[in-house]
């Protein structure tokens, strides 16, 4: 079975150290330092994401007030709200909101608000480091399903170093524009060309 990764919970790492909004400046400093992590999801007793605590937070409670820091806890020191996405959102809604917040990485959580994961910059570059034989075939399995079994029979699907070529007939003229964009929305696609002939019209490409 292909390995698809549209959404967050399809590239997400769901084992996450997290800490409690009572866990003390010194523990979160250990924590971050044991598990080569710059920040952590601080949770409430329940397990929801009220906040995120980071290297950054650390440093500028110790710049603003180094000789009280041992009475600060991940509820004083976390950034909120935290942001977070939920595990069915798209790879590009969570590769949006940390560009927008310069983030590394992002808590997932239901709909509860509850930690289920979650997912990084190199998390999110899964869906660019799939195998060409993947790629081509949900290309094909897209294709099924905008044509129609009659139609996608008759187009071959080749990828490359995640630029995936159409080649083949259709019944009739459909828009290589359409097909194209169709093939480019695919998550690790990096260009698509559409060399398609008109079965009824000889080699004429078909085109929009």
């Amino acid at each position: 079975m292909e390995q698809r990764w549209d959404t967050v919970g399809e590239v997400m790492t769901h084992a996450v150290i997290a800490v409690g909004r009572d866990t003390s400046f010194q523990e979160v400093a250990e924590t971050l330092q044991r598990w080569r992590i710059s920040a952590a999801p601080v949770l409430t007793g329940d397990g929801r994401v009220i906040g995120v605590v980071s290297e950054a937070d650390l440093l500028g409670a110790q710049d603003r007030a180094p000789e009280s820091t041992d009475n600060l806890t991940a509820g004083q020191l976390m950034s909120v709200p935290a942001v977070t996405v939920h595990a069915d959102s798209p790879t590009a809604e969570a590769a949006r909101a940390m560009a927008r917040g310069h983030l590394k990485r992002l808590p997932v959580v239901d709909t509860q608000d509850r930690l289920v994961g979650i997912v990084s910059r190199g998390d999110l570059l899964k869906v660019h480091l799939r195998t060409d034989e993947d790629l081509a075939q949900q290309v094909r399995f897209e294709l099924l399903a905008a044509l129609g079994p009659g139609y996608a029979s008759g187009v071959d699907v080749h990828a490359e170093e995640g630029r995936v070529t159409l080649t083949g007939s259709l019944p009739e003229a459909a828009p290589k524009t359409l097909l194209e964009r169709l093939v480019r929305a695919v998550p690790g696609v990096v260009a698509a060309e559409a060399r398609l002939t008109a079965a009824s019209g000889g080699p004429e490409p078909v085109t929009s």
